[in-house]
């Protein structure tokens, strides 16, 4: 199976080079976004510090807060689009069905499609924190080896995310509304551009209620010094019980959705 899952990945990675400009531009386009939130910071800062943010976070630095964010939540949208629209890629140009007669669990397929988007996300990020580092000032306060090991359990519970959003593309046929719409919605409950604790109170409980929001909690704690939701060791504990529970309840939903659309005969429509 890991054969299978490297050649998927390798695949992938041609496909992408094949188009210089735009893995160039993957490189880019996030240091568009984040320049305006660095001025934006600045620009209601006193001497450096955020203030009125502090207060909220127990950090000024409101640069480094989005920075983060947007780098945990780049995470997010590589498995939802790696899993969401490669499978509607391959639904559209009728090979799904063929690929899927092959001796290869189905689950392989999905995580192979999502190897190459991790990559091209860690390569983007390394890119991304060298400019902030080199025209922003951005410098990690923090255990950086402790932040990077407690998101790997949020990452891995993704993937059971990933797989129960497969099955409703399958459903569904459509992917582009699906992996927007969902990848936005966690990705801005989870607090990838504010602090959780700013929103109503409605909202709030849903956010909570998403482990990834802990993880995001989690890394800025160890890195900025924000306050946490809860103790390191407790997010710790739920980020795990969370990549445990998705991955077996998301590889269950895909099974069972994946059962239907073939009863029904409808797996290679589009």
């Amino acid at each position: 199976m890991i054969g299978t899952l490297l050649a998927i990945a390798r695949k992938d990675l041609i496909m992408f080079f094949r188009y210089p400009i735009n893995a160039v531009f993957r490189i880019v386009e996030p240091i568009m976004w984040l320049t305006p939130a660095f001025f934006l910071g600045r620009g209601f800062s006193v001497d450096g510090t955020a203030t009125g943010f502090a207060a909220y976070t127990g950090t000024g630095d409101f640069f480094s807060f989005i920075l983060l964010g947007s780098l945990l939540g780049a995470y997010i949208s590589a498995v939802f689009w790696g899993i969401g629209y490669s499978l509607k890629m391959e639904m559209d140009s009728g090979v799904l069905e063929s690929n899927w007669m092959t001796p290869v669990p189905r689950l392989a397929f999905l995580v192979g499609r999502t190897l190459t988007s991790l990559v091209v996300t860690t390569l983007n990020c390394t890119g991304v924190l060298l400019a902030s580092w080199l025209l922003f000032g951005f410098s990690a306060g923090g255990p950086v080896g402790k932040a990077m090991l407690i998101t790997l359990p949020m990452l891995a519970g993704l993937y059971g995310f990933g797989f129960a959003f497969a099955g409703l593309v399958l459903l569904m046929r459509d992917a582009n509304t699906l992996v927007d719409v969902s990848s936005f919605l966690v990705g801005e409950l989870s607090g990838r551009g504010f602090p959780v604790t700013v929103l109503p109170r409605a909202l709030m409980v849903i956010s909570l209620v998403l482990p990834t929001t802990y993880g995001f909690d989690a890394v800025r704690a160890l890195l900025l010094g924000t306050k946490p939701l809860l103790p390191l060791g407790v997010a710790a504990v739920v980020l795990v019980g969370f990549m445990v529970a998705m991955l077996v309840l998301g590889g269950m939903a895909f099974s069972a959705i994946e059962r239907v659309c073939r009863a029904r005969g409808t797996l290679g429509m589009h």
